[in-house]
């Protein structure tokens, strides 16, 4: 039997919940997840309530990505100059600060945008810092790899339950009662990472570059470049059918149900696949599917060129999902190409892309249907995008071996 395989049978994700410092950091952030999405459905209703404007009520998800492109390049050196707890528990009061402002009668629209203006532009921080602050918690081997993989699904559950407990809290409460919900979520968020985890030093103490800094160190390693954009520009080809899925089921005459079922297939292969990668296989084999995955992880799509019905893209949208897998062993390569003084810029920089590039890509969706048929526009994503991901394991391929030297990151040495 492989051993990588025995492996990971052995540990999984059973090894990484025995850690009490990541079951604090796990409840903090499922508790976080859901406060906001809760809190995106129910900002929504309550500006078109205010408004009456479906334009300043669409407005209200935009500013979710607005903001992490400037909040990602600004504060990113902070997640390694101050100590990680200290800056997680005050983004999460910053937070419940946003959301609690909300709740106050009274406040205008304009100041509910700002608010949640705010609560993305500290959003990658937060994420940048969690995600280097894994390691400490988990070490920096193949465990860290499934504590990641954990958040992530947390991440694609709220997808799933999140808005439609939003929508039941909204039959039962007004919108500025369930943006109540979310302030304690945050702040219940903030004092799981406060009493649960334990203090450390900064990594980079005394550091005084530039934000940008720990993107040139990132980008100017050959190695951890082509890793970066490994990781971020696969989603922007895979957004697009679910950027387009309305318009897609007006077109071949589905109703709301089968919408739904259309909406919840992605995030449903991506939580299975990665629970089939971090619990049946190793290590080893993890990153021996990277390559075989990856290549044929946007294909499916190329079904839309026949305009399938709902069985047939419920299956070609799983399959989309499932082979989300090999992002555990792309992971794996990420955390050990990152330098320990850079960890916190980078998963910063990592955050905020991966967020900034998908919202991107659901605006060129957009752009791209006004002229050409949405089939066309997915079919032309899964071709562009299979293209994109060929020639980055390409160049994964050429830096296999190589890694980002300590004196060559640019950074202060700790």
């Amino acid at each position: 039997m492989d051993g990588g395989r025995r492996g990971g049978a052995e540990r999984g994700y059973r090894e990484v919940f025995g850690v009490g410092e990541f079951r604090a950091v796990f409840g903090a952030h499922s508790m976080s997840v859901l406060g906001l999405v809760v809190a995106e459905l129910a900002l929504t209703v309550l500006v078109y309530r205010l408004t009456g404007s479906p334009l300043l009520s669409a407005l209200t998800f935009a500013l979710g990505f607005l903001p992490y492109v400037l909040g990602g390049t600004v504060l990113a050196g902070i997640a390694d100059r101050y100590p990680a707890r200290r800056v997680l528990v005050v983004c999460d009061l910053v937070c419940a600060g946003c959301a609690a402002a909300m709740v106050a009668p009274g406040t205008p629209v304009a100041a509910l945008l700002a608010l949640r203006c705010a609560m993305a532009f500290v959003a990658p921080l937060f994420q940048g810092t969690r995600n280097a602050s894994l390691a400490d918690v988990l070490g920096s081997g193949p465990t860290l790899v499934l504590g990641r993989s954990l958040l992530r699904m947390v991440a694609q559950s709220a997808q799933l339950a999140g808005f439609g407990l939003g929508g039941l809290l909204l039959t039962v409460l007004a919108p500025r009662s369930a943006l109540a919900l979310t302030a304690a979520a945050f702040l219940g968020s903030a004092a799981l990472l406060r009493f649960g985890t334990l203090e450390r030093p900064a990594r980079a103490v005394g550091d005084r570059r530039t934000p940008l800094a720990g993107a040139r160190a990132v980008f100017g390693d050959r190695r951890l470049r082509t890793l970066t954009l490994a990781m971020w520009l696969p989603p922007v080809f895979a957004i697009a059918p679910e950027a387009l899925m309305a318009p897609y089921a007006g077109e071949i005459g589905s109703g709301t149900v089968a919408l739904g079922l259309l909406m919840c297939a992605l995030p449903v292969g991506t939580i299975a696949g990665e629970l089939w990668a971090g619990t049946a296989l190793g290590p080893a084999a993890r990153e021996r599917i990277v390559r075989p995955l990856a290549a044929v992880s946007l294909l499916p799509l190329l079904l839309y060129a026949v305009r399938p019905g709902v069985p047939v893209l419920l299956a070609a949208l799983l399959l989309v999902g499932l082979a989300h897998a090999y992002t555990l062993g792309l992971d794996q390569w990420y955390v050990a190409a990152v330098p320990e003084e850079l960890r916190g810029r980078a998963m910063t920089l990592m955050s905020t892309g991966l967020m900034t590039l998908q919202g991107a890509g659901m605006a060129l969706a957009g752009l791209a249907a006004e002229f050409v048929p949405v089939p066309v526009v997915v079919t032309a994503a899964g071709v562009l995008g299979t293209g994109c991901v060929l020639v980055l394991l390409a160049g994964l391929a050429r830096t296999a071996d190589e890694r980002v030297p300590r004196g060559e990151t640019g950074l202060t040495s700790i």
